[in-house]
């Protein structure tokens, strides 16, 4: 598959990602089920998930669109994307559930320790950062034991048509051996996302079962649910 893309411009990326803690609760997962898998995170932004798997032993892959750029760039973007997103945040708290963060500087506090664990290992560890365009993946069939999509599927639904969602879910499919969870499943208002069951049909029609969980994670108000996708064959 070729890998020739045309560079995204970094103001039209917003690089901000979760945390590794965020990400078992999100996935409903501990390390001890992913010890062992290869694992992928896609599209995986500023997300230390990868950095801090790799330090607790575990075999994980990072894409995203983003990563064509520098790490120089994508740090001092990210860190800037912080700032507007918190300042976006304090005008609009009751949109979520302050459980997992009792404030908006607690929260910017976690978005920065991520994008710091981020960009230290994507220097550290570049061949675990694969730059990608979905819906197409640089990667092999079945190369990975699980792949984890978090926070970009529906929850841009208005900009990203259903046939862009099927596109995507296949090659996700296409490369993974066993299975996929994709959180969440609501747009960025909050609602589930339109074409869910329409969706459902189609992955179960590829040989795969497909379900709705409920997550022991919840921030944005409505976004407690992932689905979960795993090869019948």
């Amino acid at each position: 598959m070729s890998r020739e893309r045309v560079k995204l411009d970094i103001n039209r990326i917003v690089f901000i990602g979760r945390t590794f803690d965020e990400y078992l609760k999100m996935f409903d997962l501990t390390q001890e089920e992913l010890t062992g898998k290869r694992v992928l995170d896609c599209p995986a932004g500023a997300c230390s998930f990868t950095a801090i798997a790799g330090r607790n032993g575990l075999d994980v892959t990072a894409t995203d669109i983003a990563y064509d750029h520098s790490v120089s760039e994508l740090e001092n973007k990210g860190f800037l994307d912080i700032e507007h997103a918190m300042e976006q945040m304090e005008k609009t708290q009751s949109n979520y559930v302050w459980n997992e963060f009792r404030s908006v500087a607690e929260l910017k506090q976690h978005r920065s320790m991520a994008l710091t664990a981020c960009v230290k290992d994507m220097r550290a560890r570049p061949e675990r950062y694969v730059p990608a365009t979905l819906p197409q993946l640089p990667f092999s069939v079945q190369e990975f034991d699980i792949t984890l999509s978090a926070h970009f599927l529906f929850m841009y639904a208005d900009r990203l048509d259903y046939a862009f969602h099927v596109q995507t879910i296949h090659e996700l499919m296409r490369v993974t051996r066993s299975e996929i969870r994709i959180f969440p499943l609501v747009d960025l208002s909050g609602r589930r996302y339109a074409s869910m069951d329409c969706l459902l049909d189609f992955v179960r029609s590829q040989g795969w079962s497909a379900e709705e969980c409920e997550a022991s994670y919840q921030f944005q108000k409505g976004a407690r649910t992932m689905l979960r996708m795993q090869r019948l064959d």
